[in-house]
């Protein structure tokens, strides 16, 4: 049953700290369950199934609660002179380049704020760039070609309003899931409506596509090319509006004109298709995502994909546009701010002298970074060869996140002087860096996020700080005050910060720039606590916006000099053939439940009990070529790392490609950290890596043996060559694998001993010698502690049973059987994390009659919360109807 919901009247309004989707949320302590707020204009009420168990990624677990400085706990007092003596240390001896920080897409705006004012204004070093570099650097470069400034255009409500909605290198199902179920509910209410997805893979939100493109990795670019070259031969473009607010029409078509069709990897006729339903419909949104952006050329991609809009006038008005989906909570709030390393503050230029004397003026700075900093990849490098002599990571894990991120981990390690603030104090980074100093958490700070439909929000504490932490906007300003500049770091609250931000955002208006929230610089402390989810621009009184109905560029207004667009020539990257030695093309991303590296996610047992372990997802035909069946193991490598992954074989897959989610880390799956494997190839524009483009083979991984372990106890991979643990309801779950086999049932004991970190207690060994197979339990004081299997195959055990089972008094004898008996039903694995609901339930309503998703969730409540499993839930009843349908 859904749990009681807090009662919009007494919780507090605040904001998911995930995707950039933006939802609002109704909190009203950490052991209460949180809803969607139905008042937001982004959710409407809805929540994905990580926002819906965001109370159960709380708690102090792992938490970093003191400062910490060369590994013993520390005063905050001696912590923060430390940091601004040695920073200022740098900067005195080796100049303000010699510093770096790396801060995050999920601190929030005010944080970011005083991030780059004391970076850029007081240091005078442009080295603070983001994990948004990662993700959404290309869109920023993109925009800015063509518009002049990093503006998006449109809104979500374009969607409802859309007569053609094409999803490029986007999955938004899993990705941007509150988002694709408003997708799937207007094209519910308007048969008429049509989607496109254009991915190598199929994915979950292929399923609504009336039109699934499996085009070539990176051929995207050449797609809207040809698109654009038929755009112009029938006449379909809108040559008022082009002559009235575009240049470079005619150099674009004709690169456009130059493409060669094989470079999209699609067939004549899927490319006519594509063409004839792009130009038919007069609005049409293009969403994209990190399919775009994470490439060698997610620049071009991005003009080519906004040509087309430009060609045609489809931007700036209901239901038509290119909309860019951001992938972190607060990505846009980051750009606002000047977060990148070649950005500064309210959409300003570093490169232009009048925006860095204003914003010096305004700061009343001592400096102003006179040149763009190091970007990401460049960060690390200059890191990793010694011209760093300082660096701050804030909010994130680039150890893991990065690419070839063994050599980011080796370069940080190099750095003289190191300092992380984060919630968790055990992360990949953490353990390289000299001074830890605890944040506080979502739930536990105050202040303002951006969506990425430009939505600024609320996220509002509704929790107590733990321990010692403190907000990441209030560490920076105690350290710039430290360095000498206490009167302009000296706000006593976030609202303050926040002023200042909307009062500096006024100077962008003065140059006809389009971030302007100056009319939210003189709110009280009691209107901002109150403020209401607002789309900016805000003006001042009296100033007129320059949006229709919310809207840029419905009637031109571009931010390059003469107001005018500029469509781009676009030359696709020619068709690289895949070498002998590296047939394969890595893919990496996210999946349905987790985030990032998993410190929030990762404490649910009910997010983990989707996919529980990293896997490399390889089409049938290459599996056979490489000798590979279904959740064996298969080694991955590249020039610059390695992984051991579980295999999932699926037609969905592209022949030549191989999908590794990037979610693990050394604390839950030290062998699957597949950001080792990917080089460090940027794009040149953006400099965001293509963290989806490295060329690598894939070899059967043969253990010893394979093994499943479930225990109360925390457990931790030690000497195994693959390991991956996971949270359960009863304490963690593992999939294991080993390089040597123990040669007696008292070696195999031991070796569950040491998997399950379970010293005490009797165990119960049962050894089949003929199948090589051998299981163990544990129990203390009359209940399981801990049980486990291995076996010369991938175990068959029903693993959400077994877990179930641990602190209960079955007998040894009937857990050791590894499956339900028929007085418990086995649910299955998960397919819906929203209820908990597993694949064998959905089959059971499906045998007994729910043959739709809408039966399916009437009996068992499956996908009619956030909507991400629909997509799997029709799977399974396609799946049940095919034998049906074989013996009518």
């Amino acid at each position: 049953m859904r749990p009681a919901l807090p009662d919009a009247e007494r919780a507090i309004r605040t904001t998911c700290p995930y995707c950039g989707v933006g939802c609002g949320v109704l909190a009203r302590g950490a052991d209460q369950p949180v809803a969607g707020d139905p008042a937001h204009p982004a959710n409407r009420g809805r929540l994905c199934s990580k926002g819906a168990a965001l109370t159960e990624t709380l708690g102090l677990l792992g938490r970093l609660l003191h400062p910490h400085v060369d590994g013993q706990r520390s005063s905050w007092d001696a912590a923060l002179d430390l940091v601004a003596s040695e920073f200022s240390r740098a900067v005195a001896e080796h100049g303000p380049d010699s510093v770096a920080f790396y801060v995050s897409g999920q601190l929030l705006t005010e944080d970011y704020y005083v991030a780059n004012k004391l970076m850029k204004g007081y240091i005078g070093s442009a080295n603070i760039d983001t994990n948004s570099r990662l993700c959404m650097a290309s869109s920023v470069a993109g925009h800015k070609r063509a518009f002049g400034t990093d503006t998006v255009p449109g809104l979500y409500d374009d969607l409802e309003q859309a007569d053609l909605v094409v999803l490029t290198g986007s999955n938004a199902a899993w990705c941007h899931p509150v988002l694709f179920q408003r997708l799937a509910a207007a094209r519910a209410a308007r048969p008429d409506m049509r989607v496109i997805n254009i991915d190598p893979r199929r994915t979950a939100s292929s399923d609504l596509a009336d039109l699934h493109l499996s085009i070539r990795p990176d051929g995207d670019a050449a797609l809207y090319n040809l698109l654009l070259a038929e755009i112009a031969a029938r006449g379909a473009v809108d040559a008022d509006y082009l002559a009235a607010h575009v240049d470079g029409f005619d150099a674009a078509v004709t690169a456009a004109r130059a493409t060669d069709p094989a470079e999209t990897g699609l067939s004549p006729e899927e490319i006519a298709r594509f063409c004839d339903m792009w130009i038919g419909a007069e609005r049409v949104v293009t969403l994209y995502s990190q399919g775009v952006n994470q490439s060698s050329c997610g620049s071009d991609k991005v003009n080519g994909i906004v040509n087309c809009h430009l060609a045609t006038g489809r931007i700036g008005r209901p239901g038509m546009g290119p909309f860019s989906l951001t992938g972190q909570p607060n990505a846009m709030g980051g750009r606002e701010v000047g977060g990148l390393a070649n950005m500064l503050a309210c959409h300003l230029d570093i490169e232009d002298p009048a925006h860095r004397d204003a914003v010096q003026g305004a700061w009343n700075s001592p400096v102003i970074c006179q040149t763009p900093g190091l970007k990401a990849v460049d960060l690390f490098d200059a890191c990793a060869d010694g011209r760093i002599k300082a660096l701050w990571i804030i909010s994130t894990n680039p150890a893991v996140s990065m690419p070839d991120a063994g050599r980011v981990a080796e370069a940080i390690a190099r750095v003289p002087f190191t300092v992380i603030s984060d919630i968790v104090s055990d992360t990949d980074t953490a353990r390289l860096c000299r001074v830890q100093l605890p944040a506080a958490g979502w739930g536990e700070k105050s202040g303002t996020v951006t969506n990425s439909e430009r939505c600024i929000s609320r996220q509002r504490a509704f929790l107590p700080v733990p321990g010692e932490a403190r907000a990441d906007w209030r560490i920076l300003a105690q350290v710039g005050a430290r360095m000498g500049w206490a009167d302009a770091f000296g706000w006593t609250s976030e609202a303050a910060v926040f002023r200042e931000f909307a009062a500096l955002s006024g100077l962008a208006e003065a140059f006809g720039r389009d971030f302007d929230i100056s009319g939210l610089a003189d709110l009280s402390d009691a209107a901002y606590d109150a403020l209401k989810p607002v789309h900016w621009p805000v003006p001042r009184a009296g100033r007129t916006p320059p949006t229709t109905a919310g809207r840029f560029f419905g009637a031109g207004g571009f931010y390059h000099p003469g107001g005018r667009a500029r469509m781009l020539p676009i030359t696709p990257p020619q068709v690289q053939l895949a070498a002998a030695d590296w047939p394969f093309r890595l893919n990496t991303g996210r999946v349905r439940d987790h985030w990032h590296t998993m410190t929030r996610t990762g404490r649910s047992a009910r997010l983990s009990g989707h996919i529980a372990e990293p896997y490399a997802e390889i089409h049938p035909d290459d599996a056979a070529m490489i000798g590979v069946a279904d959740a064996e193991l298969v080694g991955l490598e590249t020039e610059t790392g390695r992984a051991v992954l579980r295999v999932l074989i699926s037609d969905r897959a592209q022949r030549g490609t191989v999908f590794v989610p990037m979610h693990w880390t050394a604390e839950t799956a030290p062998s699957g950290r597949v950001n080792r494997a990917v080089r460090a190839a940027v794009d040149p524009v953006s400099g965001q890596p293509a963290l989806k483009g490295s060329a690598a083979r894939l070899r059967r991984w043969t253990p010893a043996w394979y093994g499943f372990a479930a225990s109360r106890a925390e457990m931790r991979a030690g000497p195994l060559p693959y390991w991956a643990g996971a949270r359960s309801d009863t304490g963690m779950r593992a999939e294991l694998a080993g390089a040597l086999r123990p040669d007696s049932p008292e070696a195999w004991e031991a070796e569950a001993r040491r998997v399950l970190n379970l010293d005490d207690g009797a165990a119960s060994v049962l050894s089949d010698p003929a199948r090589g197979s051998v299981s163990v339990a544990i129990v203390e004081h009359g209940t399981l502690a801990g049980l486990f299997w291995a076996g010369p195959a991938p175990v068959a055990v029903a693993r959400a049973h077994v877990c179930a089972l641990i602190g209960t008094d079955t007998a040894p004898a009937r857990a050791l059987a590894g499956r339900p008996g028929t007085d418990q039903p086995d649910p299955g694995p998960l397919v819906c994390s929203c209820f908990g609901i597993g694949a064998n339930q959905i089959r059971t309503a499906v045998a007994d009659g729910a043959v739709s998703v809408e039966a399916v969730g009437a009996c068992t409540q499956a996908g009619t919360n956030c909507g991400s499993c629909r997509p799997e839930i029709k799977g399974l009843i396609a799946a049940a109807q095919t034998p049906k349908m074989a013996a009518e």
